[in-house]
């Protein structure tokens, strides 16, 4: 796991990302990576797509959301996508992809961190709930709303 670092999306790691597999039946609860990199074009002062590496090995991908003048709170500072790697998943890849984007969003002065997803047998749910996402609501479509709350960044003394 000490090995684990996050890195900018690139031209460098596209493919690879794009190429991530998933578990069977997971794929009904994700969009394709592909899907992100268009979400980040057209959003780029918002979007923060980013690969997690292992070695030199790309095993998974998160894109969050921080837009602190969204009219939807739940869009302020969000998880837009993450895959982790068939073959990688369980082994804290996921915990320290959502660790990296919670520091993010309280570097950016964001105190909660949300994420929408479809309730069902081998969607997200568990895995969010285990790193302490609550579900705070439900979107329009019968998404599940969570939150995780993060503390505030604290000044140097």
């Amino acid at each position: 796991m000490s090995d684990l670092r996050l890195e900018e999306l690139s031209a460098a790691t596209v493919v690879a990302a794009n190429n991530l597999t998933l578990k069977p039946g997971q794929e009904q609860y994700v969009a394709p990576v592909s899907h992100s990199i268009a979400e980040a074009y057209v959003n780029p002062t918002t979007a923060w797509p980013r690969v997690v590496l292992q070695g030199d090995e790309v095993v998974g991908f998160i894109m969050g959301n921080f837009d602190a003048e969204s009219d939807d709170p739940a869009l302020r500072s969000c998880i837009w996508r993450m895959n982790v790697s068939a073959d990688h998943q369980g082994q804290g890849i996921g915990r320290f992809a959502v660790h990296a984007l919670a520091d993010e969003a309280r570097s950016r002065g964001f105190d909660r961190l949300t994420v929408m997803y479809e309730p069902g047998d081998d969607g997200p749910e568990d895995f969010f709930a285990h790193i302490g996402f609550t579900v705070v609501g439900e979107t329009p479509y019968g998404e599940h709303l969570a939150a995780l709350t993060i503390a505030p960044s604290t000044p140097a003394e």
